[in-house]
């Protein structure tokens, strides 16, 4: 679904600039859908042109030529891999496409309601005051004044009650910590769950890092336990067979958060089952994966509202809709007092970055 949207073509309507920019972007696009194995995503490709023509013209060869032109390939070891290049472009594409899919009005600012002390200058001004920063003059405003107090300006007398000031918008940091379940139900069924995860936490590293850089946000996966990753590693995200441990995800983010000097701080929950694995008092995994396990559920929850007692809001994206996994979610929101949505695949990068960047707008 999210790979097929990207090799339709018609040749015919097709300019060779036009070809060159979808087969770079069908490249990325099989990275991201086949874990970033370069080869295997050419094998695809491969296989995509038997099947679909993908290529046009083109053979593979030179279509591996034109990859490691353009900086998306690399030799290394004599294998190809993917560069750095290719990793920022696909981040970018991940936040293209969620901002694509937005109505006009439904993105809200990233800046608290009310001017302060922040960096980004504003339209209106005010007088100046002791320890304000020149760099903020506004100069003709300040010129203006002068000259409607001495129009002569034969020595140009300024004076501090001249000088006009821009008002600045009150910025805020905010520290994330974005938590993906990779137990095996995310791809359970026949239904991938995990390529939309991976592109809203490729989507919301690229929008922190390129729109808001004081902002800081970790990336966590969990399913037997669970593990913190760089962000250059989220393409290479993968599902095991594994349990959904929430409750050592919780953990890990709170440990995470600790270090963080915001004082906004919160967790996006990105899963689509109940918790059913835990560590008990000896460090040992105890797991259930049948129903709600009281012993599992209770040790989550509370692990809720130590999060809440250090300030962290949970916000749960949950990506099914079972009627005992609303319970559950509703429970953990309520320990919390956090936030839940339930959102279908198609919705989350929507929901999730919406969200990220409409609600900064609260933080003190």
């Amino acid at each position: 679904m999210y790979l097929l949207r990207y090799t339709a073509w018609h040749a015919d309507a097709e300019t060779a600039e036009d070809a060159v920019r979808r087969l770079l972007q069908l490249f990325r696009m099989v990275l991201l859908t086949v874990d970033m194995d370069a080869e295997d995503a050419l094998r695809l490709i491969e296989l995509l042109d038997e099947q679909y023509g993908v290529l046009g013209q083109m053979s593979m060869d030179e279509y591996i030529r034109l990859l490691l032109a353009e900086g998306l390939l690399r030799e290394e070891e004599g294998k190809l891999r993917p560069t750095p290049k290719t990793e920022r472009l696909i981040r970018t594409d991940a936040l293209n496409e969620i901002f694509r899919t937005l109505k006009k009005g439904e993105l809200g600012n990233h800046e608290v309601p009310h001017n302060g002390g922040g960096h980004e200058p504003l339209p209106e001004t005010r007088p100046y005051a002791f320890g304000d920063p020149t760099t903020l003059m506004d100069l003709t405003e300040t010129f203006q004044n002068v000259l409607l107090r001495d129009s002569t300006l034969e020595q140009f007398p300024l004076r501090e009650e001249d000088i006009s000031i821009h008002e600045t918008e009150h910025t805020t940091s905010c520290a994330t910590v974005l938590a993906i379940d990779i137990s095996h139900s995310m791809v359970l069924y026949g239904e991938d769950r995990i390529t939309p995860a991976k592109q809203v936490a490729l989507a919301l590293t690229e929008l922190i890092t390129a729109k808001y850089p004081n902002d800081t946000l970790e990336v966590i996966v969990f399913g037997d336990e669970a593990r913190r990753i760089p962000p250059a590693m989220i393409p290479y995200i993968t599902v095991g067979p594994f349990h959904t441990n929430t409750r050592d995800a919780l953990r890990l983010s709170r440990q995470l958060l600790r270090r963080s000097q915001s004082t906004n701080k919160q967790v996006f929950l990105i899963t689509d089952g109940k918790p059913s694995a835990i560590f008990d008092d000896s460090g040992r995994l105890y797991k259930n994966p049948f129903g709600l396990d009281p012993r599992i559920v209770n040790k989550t929850l509370d692990e809720a509202v130590a999060c809440r007692r250090d300030g962290i809001t949970i916000s749960t994206f949950m990506i099914a809709r079972d009627h005992y996994l609303r319970s559950f979610v509703e429970e953990l929101t309520c320990a919390n007092r956090g936030r839940a949505f339930y959102c279908d695949l198609e919705q989350l990068g929507k929901v999730l970055v919406v969200d990220y960047i409409r609600n900064r707008r609260m933080y003190r």
